[in-house]
């Protein structure tokens, strides 16, 4: 029988303790670690208790493109407005709007204003000053603005009389503004003095024409001042607004002295938008349109 040198055996040992003091270290760390604890994120702050509501999202104004025509208005009655009116735009947007021109003193400025701060809004127009002033109402259609029918002659009466009456006078002052601006979406329809009747909604909306109200009017007609106008403006506007406001009628610059704070103002607190005109119905070759090479 071989003998093993001593010094063999010695190393052997040592090795032979080393391997199980490590193996047994390893098998000890294996039953006492845990498993990696999970990483919690802090919780986001909540919004302040002071923080305004916001509206419910909806889709821009800017970004609808309906199809309009006779008995077809852009916006559906609303049930905010008087007789289905509408009182605001039912978005975060702001409607400006004006009244009773054109103007050839009052409604180029106006245009000036609304260019400079890059605004597109709606002008709801008087039949007589139309046929007076056709170049302004080629400029606001040119420069994207919505064009309103607010009656021939600015008759307030206009809602009690006869079904016959009312659309004769609507339709003779949207033939005004499409002599000015042939194939122009009159798409809306504005009562004087908000005094709305059923039989105008109703024959508005027979006329592809949405009935438009408002929501915040400064009553600039009565010539409060510039400063009483841009301050019930700034104040009163919320998300939403229909903002009522005159480039015609009377001396108006009291309201365009007003325009040149209240559009610095209105742009950094919201969206600022024209109401939308919408478009006519798509037309189909072979009945309106010409027949296309290869549909024969």
């Amino acid at each position: 029988m071989r003998r093993i040198p001593s010094g063999l055996r010695i190393s052997g040992i040592a090795v032979a303790v080393t391997g199980s003091v490590m193996g047994a270290g390893h098998l000890l760390g294996a039953a006492t670690s845990s498993p990696p604890a999970t990483v919690r994120h802090p919780a986001a702050p909540a919004p302040p208790a002071s923080s305004p509501a916001r509206p419910p999202a909806s889709i821009p104004l800017a970004w609808r493109d309906p199809v309009t025509g006779p008995g077809r208005p852009p916006l559906p009655e609303n049930a905010n407005g008087p007789f289905g009116s509408w009182r605001n735009t039912g978005t975060a947007e702001v409607a400006l709007t004006f009244d009773d021109g054109p103007d050839p003193q009052w409604t180029p400025q106006v245009l000036e204003l609304l260019r400079l701060y890059k605004v597109k809004a709606t002008f709801c127009l008087v039949g007589v000053n139309v046929v007076k002033f056709p170049h302004l109402v080629r400029a606001m259609a040119a420069e994207g603005h919505t064009l309103c029918n607010h009656t021939w002659g600015h008759d307030l009466g206009l809602g009690n009389r006869g079904y016959g009456a009312i659309l004769a006078d609507m339709q003779r002052t949207t033939g005004a503004i499409r002599a000015a601006v042939p194939n122009a979406k009159v798409s809306y329809f504005r009562h004087p003095g908000g005094r709305w009747t059923a039989a105008a909604v109703s024959a508005a909306k027979s006329l592809g024409m949405t009935a438009l109200h408002w929501d915040v009017d400064p009553k600039d007609w009565r010539k409060p001042g510039a400063q009483a106008i841009s301050t019930m403006v700034k104040s009163s506007a919320i998300p939403g607004a229909i903002v009522l406001l005159h480039d015609g009628g009377g001396d108006r610059r009291g309201t365009v002295e007003a325009l040149r704070s209240i559009l610095p103002n209105l742009t950094a607190r919201f969206p600022l938008v024209a109401m939308p005109a919408g478009i006519d119905p798509p037309r189909r070759h072979g009945l309106q349109l010409p027949v296309h090479l290869g549909q024969q």
